[in-house]
């Protein structure tokens, strides 16, 4: 459970720094996934979530 927490915070950590720090790109990034086909910004998702467990296997491989 406290790594699960630990991840969480980790997470909105991250994404804070992200409106504190560069309010102005993510609006510009936001622009951009509108004007991209739906098909498209799915895919990205795929492969983020792909990348999120190739992260967590390797932090468990290494002995979290």
């Amino acid at each position: 459970m406290s790594l699960l927490l630990l991840a969480l915070g980790l997470v909105m950590i991250f994404e804070g720094l992200v409106y504190a720090l560069a309010p102005s790109l993510l609006e510009r990034m936001l622009e951009v996934l509108r004007s991209m086909p739906e098909s498209a910004v799915r895919q990205i998702g795929a492969l983020v979530i792909v990348a999120g467990l190739v992260l967590v296997w390797v932090a468990f491989q290494i002995g979290v």
